[in-house]
């Protein structure tokens, strides 16, 4: 949860145009240079000016994701806002000279948007995660948030033949400040850039595995293993399934290596 002493902080959302974070690039993929006032002032803007817009927040695995998929590429170059989701990505932009200032996971974003949110009385739709989940997610937010409304929370499917009836009953909860879509990526991704020119809904998130968090069904890292970057280690520990993911940070580390070679040789 998000400390309460921030809440007091919160102004409304300026619709004043700011200028377009540094972008950079590792191993070819966007990422923007942002701190986390930066980020929840483009934020605001976006809410202030009406949709559509779209927020990714790729970590190391889902720079690979985007290198092997096009579609997911473009969908990255295309959103309005890249964060950078794990240290992994700021360690390689720091050997890559494509410096970024802060560390900015969606599963934190959704709470830091959910505390601004409440101060304005938002509605948002939770799309996504295992059957009953978003509901029990919507239910924690409006609890720790007072304000915030969940206007609407399903489980849908990124499926084609499932996207019309999802569409209809997100325009039937409107309108719809935020949406956040939790059905792992790259799919959660694709589904909002092509569903968003229908919805236009001011702020699109993809959340991966936030739901389960909130929802108590992962266990979230502890505040010393996410400052100590060992996020990485505590999922493998809690969720030993995983191993076969986490081989691709070995990958993404040579190429890191690989990349930062070629540019000593350049």
């Amino acid at each position: 949860m998000i400390p309460d002493s921030t809440i007091a902080t919160i102004e409304p959302p300026d619709a004043s145009p700011a200028a377009p974070p540094a972008r950079r690039e590792i191993l070819g993929v966007r990422v923007d240079d942002l701190d986390w006032a930066d980020a929840l002032a483009r934020i605001d803007g976006f809410l202030a000016a009406g949709g559509p817009h779209q927020v990714i927040t790729p970590n190391p695995e889902l720079v690979l994701a985007a290198r092997r998929n096009p579609a997911f590429r473009a969908a990255i170059e295309g959103a309005d806002l890249v964060t950078c989701d794990g240290v992994g990505l700021r360690w390689a932009g720091r050997l890559l000279s494509q410096p970024l200032r802060a560390v900015i996971p969606g599963s934190e974003l959704i709470e830091r948007m959910a505390e601004r949110g409440a101060a304005r009385g938002e509605r948002w739709f939770l799309l996504g995660g295992a059957e009953g989940v978003a509901e029990v997610v919507g239910r924690v937010l409006a609890g720790r948030y007072p304000g915030l409304v969940i206007a609407g929370s399903h489980a849908g499917s990124p499926r084609p033949d499932a996207a019309e009836a999802i569409l209809r009953r997100i325009e039937a909860a409107g309108p719809i400040d935020a949406l956040f879509v939790a059905y792992g990526s790259p799919a959660q991704e694709l589904w909002i850039a092509e569903q968003q020119p229908r919805l236009r809904i001011p702020v699109a998130v993809g959340v991966g595995g936030a739901f389960n968090f909130l929802a108590g069904r992962s266990r979230r890292p502890p505040e010393w293993v996410r400052r100590a970057g060992l996020i990485w280690l505590f999922r493998l520990l809690s969720e030993p399934w995983r191993w076969r993911r986490q081989l691709g940070l070995l990958r993404f580390v040579l190429l890191v290596f690989g990349a930062r070679l070629r540019g000593a040789d350049a």
